[in-house]
């Protein structure tokens, strides 16, 4: 299988690009301070997400890998209720993001305490 299989992965690359359309809407004066740090964190959970599928022979670096993908999602959400208090995004669509976000924090967490489910190479 390919890291681009998991769900995990295919559902945090969905939640970057989804947040990278909607970040585009955000003031100019935020392009430096929130705008890009909600793109980089939502960035990095999938690209943790890769990472550590291809360290999966090492149980020890495969979860370490996930915790920092976990993180830099607890990280996005953050950004989200910033972008929420700022009035950038509405409550629904901070619902809606929200609840991705929950679910791919889910996903990992499933990947963090199964390890041996992803196999080695």
């Amino acid at each position: 299988m390919d890291f681009k299989e998991l769900l995990a992965y295919k559902k945090s690359f969905e939640l970057a690009m989804e947040i990278f359309e909607i970040s585009k809407t955000f003031p100019k004066e935020e392009t430096y301070s929130l705008t890009d740090q909600i793109r980089r964190s939502s960035r990095s959970v999938t690209a943790n997400i890769s990472e550590a599928y291809r360290k999966r022979r090492y149980v020890n670096h495969f979860i370490s890998k996930l915790t920092d993908s976990d993180a830099e999602n607890s990280e996005t959400n953050t950004w989200l209720e910033f972008s929420l208090k700022c009035n950038y995004i509405t409550l629904e669509l901070f619902n809606q993001l929200n609840a991705k976000n929950i679910e791919i924090g889910r996903l990992i967490n499933y990947m963090i305490n199964n390890p041996n489910r992803f196999g080695s190479i």
